[in-house]
């Protein structure tokens, strides 16, 4: 047990902090048995390293940062009934007028309203679309010479994809009062964080963004709140994702977080290419997320894609 005992103490003076680092750095896209070869050690300290590091086990302090608050369901956090929107005359034909209002009814999202509404235009004698044509020739006539215009007629006579969506963005709205109440356009934890993580950066190009190589080494500064698997990825892309979903359904000209939040996600992103799957779930998981996502033709798709099936 002894000589046991002083061959372990012995192994453990005998590797560096550097080499500790080289180790879990080419261990996140190499074999144990590639990663002995490439650092000249024996596979057994490769392993103990690996495993005293923590780096490939979920990050449970960046779980609990990147988490949206638990909804309250507290009287003072839940939303009080929408009044109905008042019926106008806006372009002198009674029955487009009359499916305008129904259609601001069903926009508010209240499903008692949406189905009193969904039975009221069934009782529209005049086919929907052709009302829809109707709505078009309006608002053409009275926006002459803007190509545009029309477009606010599209998808006129389709009231059940528009009470799909009102009905989801009520939902929406009524989490975001219930998750964050008064505090919605406050930087989250998160958000803070990114921005003193990136203090002193300045954005660059015609679209404003950070250079991405500052912003990796920024947040690779920062290991206790790196995602350190690709679990830990996907949840925080969720989570910006999730957040500018409840913020866009409040509010869709605010709904947009800081600069280096967005920075942050795209950094996320960029690490799918780089933390190697710990097993076919995890790599099932992150294939399912870029068929859903619309990031599938970014410039890191095809390394994302070809690190879970190597």
């Amino acid at each position: 047990m002894s000589n046991g005992g002083l061959h372990m103490q012995t192994v453990k003076q005998g590797v560096t902090g550097d080499q500790r680092q080289q180790v879990i750095e080419l261990r996140r896209r190499h074999s144990y048995r590639e990663v002995a070869e490439k650092t000249g050690l024996a596979i057994g300290t490769v392993k103990m390293i690996v495993f005293r590091s923590g780096a490939f086990r979920d990050n449970d302090k960046h779980r609990a940062m990147f988490t949206l608050p638990p909804i309250r369901s507290s009287a003072e956090t839940l939303p009080s009934v929408q009044e109905l929107p008042p019926q106008q005359g806006v372009t002198g034909d009674k029955e487009v007028d009359a499916l305008l209002w129904l259609r601001a009814v069903i926009a508010t999202g209240q499903a008692g309203p949406i189905s009193t509404a969904m039975e009221a235009a069934k009782k529209i004698r005049t086919p929907l679309k052709e009302l829809e044509g109707r709505y078009t020739n309006f608002l053409r006539a009275t926006n002459p010479g803007n190509p545009f215009a029309t477009f606010g007629s599209i998808g006129f006579a389709d009231l059940e994809l528009l009470a799909e969506r009102s009905t989801q963005d009520r939902q929406s709205r009524d989490e975001a009062l219930a998750r964050f109440g008064d505090d919605l356009w406050l930087d989250t934890e998160a958000e803070a964080f990114c921005i003193d993580t990136l203090n002193g950066l300045k954005v660059s190009g015609a679209l404003g963004d950070f250079d991405k190589g500052q912003v990796a080494e920024r947040f690779k500064n920062r290991p206790d709140l790196m995602p350190n698997t690709l679990p830990d990825c996907l949840r925080e892309i969720d989570y910006w994702n999730e957040l500018y979903r409840l913020r866009n359904a409040v509010d869709r000209d605010a709904s947009d977080g800081p600069a280096e939040a967005s920075a942050r996600d795209w950094f996320v992103f960029g690490l799918l290419a780089e933390i190697r799957p710990r097993s076919k779930e995890e790599a099932l998981a992150v294939f399912r997320y870029m068929l859903a996502s619309q990031r599938d033709d970014m410039t890191e798709s095809e390394a994302i894609m070809l690190n879970i099936i190597g």
